[in-house]
């Protein structure tokens, strides 16, 4: 099975306004006044690393694309140009519309995972006798969440500093499948506890074995046979084993 055939299916695959909130805190800018150029060009490569990857890429994805391309162009035309809707209202930012979604989906999302951590610390806790509560040791302190997204963000830079070296060949003659793969992922975390997501990909040549390595690597995270993790936002992703009970 080669990168040319192989459709990544992910258990839960964020949207579009996902998207947009993760550049928005990436690129460390305003949710209210969003730079839109520099977010619309980053959105589009995003979108070109997934259809690249063969991502299962929902139509939302590709309604907002158009979104911002349209308020791209509103806000490139001098006011007295721009072409207005019967509806809206004169002066007002074109950007306003997307600001209000994305304000209101971070505040519906925070409110989500406040109650699944919530209901996630209650499962953590137990009664023994006397009906003294206590909470269950962690197994590990959590390093930071990793995301779809910053999953793509790494693959995108590995991808930009394998193009940039003088032995990467963009076609190669050899032949490359997601099994092979993952059986090599399994084999390294075999004799290692873990590894960093620049190492599985340093000695890679060619975008069709990285492209098959990482997808190796989507399809292990799916069926939950490792763990990705970070030390801080946007840092360098760890790989590691999955924990066996």
């Amino acid at each position: 099975m080669t990168e040319q055939n192989y459709k990544v299916q992910l258990p839960v695959f964020e949207g579009p306004l996902d998207l947009l909130l993760y550049l928005i805190k990436k690129e460390e800018v305003d949710i209210y006044d969003i730079p839109i150029e520099r977010i619309t060009t980053q959105y589009m490569e995003y979108l070109s690393v997934m259809r690249l990857l063969n991502l299962d890429i929902a139509g939302e994805f590709i309604v907002m694309a158009a979104t911002l391309m349209y308020i791209k162009s509103r806000m490139l035309l001098p006011a007295d140009q721009q072409v207005r809707d019967a509806e809206e209202d004169e002066g007002v930012d074109p950007r306003w519309e997307l600001i209000r979604q994305l304000v209101e989906y971070k505040k519906f999302k925070g409110a989500a995972e406040q109650l699944q951590k919530m209901a996630s610390d209650q499962e953590n806790l137990f009664v023994r006798q006397g009906m003294e509560i206590e909470t269950a040791p962690e197994e590990e302190v959590a390093m930071g969440d990793v995301s779809l997204f910053d999953l793509l963000n790494a693959f995108k830079e590995t991808l930009k500093r394998v193009e940039e070296r003088e032995d990467f060949r963009e076609i190669s003659d050899e032949r490359f499948t997601v099994t092979d793969k993952i059986g090599e992922i399994i084999f390294l975390l075999k004799e290692r506890d873990s590894v960093l997501f620049h190492e599985l990909f340093s000695k890679l040549a060619s975008r069709a074995e990285i492209v098959v390595t990482f997808l190796a690597l989507l399809e292990l995270i799916r069926l939950k046979q490792i763990r990705v993790r970070q030390g801080d936002h946007f840092g360098e992703i760890e790989i590691l084993k999955a924990v066996t009970n």
